[in-house]
């Protein structure tokens, strides 16, 4: 069965939101397609926040909690902006593009009660599957004896060794879990006493913590940040299958291979999180992400944000300053509505934010040259599937089965039985073509949440790589271009759970182009730039502006643009209200 055949809704159109969602937005949101947007402009608000992204109503949250009279501004439809639930398919509830959660901050689910508005986390225990074409698997999970019985099966040195492998992540992970709540020690100017006061007690901690750590801790430390992720995997252990497994971590979302320097690092940023206390587990979210989004909307309209739909900002509306600096004082919608405000929070990218938004001849060029440079390369498409039954896999004998299975729960890694595989998709990326062979990360939250698919049918992501933004011969507008990707993935799950294709009601394809149209992430990158270790923490999103504060007095960078990066995690939103909180003389409440 081809792509052709399926009613395709794989182009580019939008499409409704869930009825979960559209009941949310009556109760809480006000849509300024419906309701018009002179009514923001009648008053001058505290503080407007671009984009109702989960950071972004997360920094609302706080903002409002302190008193502050706040609105978020979002272009589309729906909140929730990369972390959102949408009924593309009728009956079936999609995690459209985010898919997963263990990073979102402790600190933020404590403090915004996100538990009392609505998130329920769904733990995945096994949380990993990994079929091989010579019909070995390979399952594992939070339980250490299921791991160990697993990994045996490759090699019983590697069993030995993996959990040493888990331990040591753990104490690097403790070693950067704080730095994720910090706001960066950026020097400035016209930083206060308490701001210095501040940022040296975030210099002295990092130094206590480091004092804490062996030497053999330290040096494996910095070759984890350093090193390719193939050598780190390399020297602990040898089965390829588990090598491969492990290694996806390390690619997932970007363009670099397990041979990039300092691939290491983003292996760590994606196992440092957690689900109810427990360490690097990834659970589904009932209702799929877009209650995560919902939730925090919910704490932040209970404090008393103003939260508004369908409201596109235009630009920012600029004026000068004493000397030759200059403020933004509030914004322009798309329909021209001027709405003004002390302070301006950005949740979009960088990239957006400072060379679309802010008006031209205001910023210096040595800022915009930096901000240009960022690297902004995707290489991942999402596939959103509605199914009729569960995939079958050769792996566990194919049998047929209603109920979900150990190998339906977590994530199921296809098309890389070893390390060879993932380097051989990325080299056909650097030439400018999709991965031939592409590496699949397969999840069917529906195995464990019920709510998001009708009885009996499934829903399925897929996280595909490598597909770069710009294709050599052809173009992601193409349908013929479309339809041969998506049936290359399908023909690969085919190859491990035969049948597949056929129980394929319908999909969605979401090309890096398609993932910035729909969502705003600039070239398609999930994490809003890079992660490699020259955007990290006082290098991002550029060197001298790490502290969510931008050059243009009132406006600031409250998204994943800015430290500490990608995922959903709601800690940027966090840190920039709080720099905006301390400017105020406010507290983080």
């Amino acid at each position: 069965m081809s792509v052709a055949e399926f009613s395709s809704i794989s182009l580019f159109s939008e499409f409704s939101s869930s009825s979960q969602m559209r009941n949310f937005s009556t109760n809480l949101v006000s849509d300024a397609a419906e309701k018009g947007s002179g009514w923001i402009a009648q008053r001058k608000w505290d503080a407007l926040v671009v984009g109702g992204g989960h950071n972004g109503l997360t920094a609302a949250a706080y903002l409002a909690r302190a008193g502050l009279a706040v609105a978020v501004l979002e272009r589309r439809h729906v909140l929730g902006g990369a972390a959102v639930t949408e009924e593309i398919v009728p009956g079936f509830k999609f995690s459209r593009c985010s898919y997963l959660q263990s990073l979102l901050r402790p600190s933020v689910i404590k403090e915004l009660e996100l538990h009392k508005h609505g998130m329920k986390l769904l733990p995945r225990n096994p949380s990993s599957f990994t079929p091989s074409l010579d019909g070995s698997y390979l399952l594992m999970g939070p339980d250490a004896g299921l791991n160990h019985s697993e990994i045996s099966k490759f090699s019983k040195k590697d069993a030995d060794a993996y959990p040493r492998y888990e331990q040591q992540l753990e104490k690097f992970s403790s070693f950067i879990a704080p730095l994720v709540d910090t706001v960066p020690p950026e020097v400035s100017s016209k930083a206060s006493l308490t701001s210095h006061v501040s940022r040296l007690k975030v210099l002295a901690g990092i130094v206590n913590r480091s004092f804490g750590m062996s030497q053999a801790d330290m040096v494996a430390f910095m070759e984890l940040l350093l090193a390719p992720a193939s050598r780190v995997l390399d020297n602990w252990f040898e089965s390829d299958l588990l090598k491969a497994t492990l290694a996806t971590d390390a690619i997932i979302g970007t363009m670099g291979s397990v041979d990039t320097p300092g691939s290491g690092y983003v292996l760590l940023h994606h196992v440092m999180g957690e689900t109810e206390g427990a360490r690097g587990i990834w659970s589904y979210v009932q209702g799929g992400m877009g209650s995560i989004s919902m939730a925090i909307a919910a704490a932040a309209k209970e404090a008393g944000a103003t939260l508004v739909t369908n409201a596109k900002v235009d630009k920012f509306i600029v004026e000068a300053s004493s000397g030759d600096s200059a403020s933004v004082t509030g914004v322009t919608l798309e329909d021209g509505t001027h709405i003004e405000a002390k302070r301006v929070l950005s949740n979009a990218t960088a990239a957006t934010t400072f060379l679309k938004m802010v008006p031209s001849g205001v910023l210096r060029e040595d800022f915009l040259n930096e901000i240009s440079k960022i690297d902004y390369q995707s290489g991942t498409t999402k596939l959103n599937l509605a199914v009729s039954e569960l995939p079958r896999f050769r792996a566990c004998s194919g049998k047929g089965q209603e109920d979900p299975g150990p190998e339906h729960r977590g994530t199921i890694h296809l098309g890389a039985d070893n390390m060879q595989d993932l380097l051989a998709a990325h080299k056909d990326a650097c030439n400018g073509y999709s991965s031939t062979r592409p590496v699949i990360e397969m999840t069917i939250p529906s195995a464990l949440d019920g709510t998001i698919s009708p009885p009996g049918k499934h829903v399925i992501n897929m996280f595909v790589q490598y597909t770069p933004y710009h294709l050599k011969d052809e173009g992601w507008e193409d349908p013929k271009t479309r339809e041969s990707f998506a049936n290359r993935c399908f023909d690969l799950v085919e190859e491990y759970a035969p049948g597949f294709k056929s129980s394929i009601i319908d999909f969605e394809m979401l090309a890096p182009p398609d993932l910035e149209r729909i969502f705003g992430l600039t070239g398609g990158n999930v994490f809003h730039g890079a992660m490699s270790l020259d955007s990290l923490f006082l290098l991002r999103p550029v060197k001298g502006w790490s502290g969510y504060k931008t050059p243009l007095d009132g406006l600031y960078l409250c998204g994943s643009g800015a430290h500490p990066g990608g995922g959903v995690m709601a800690a940027a939103g966090r840190n920039a209200a709080r720099v905006v909180l301390e400017e105020l003389g406010k507290k983080l409440t």
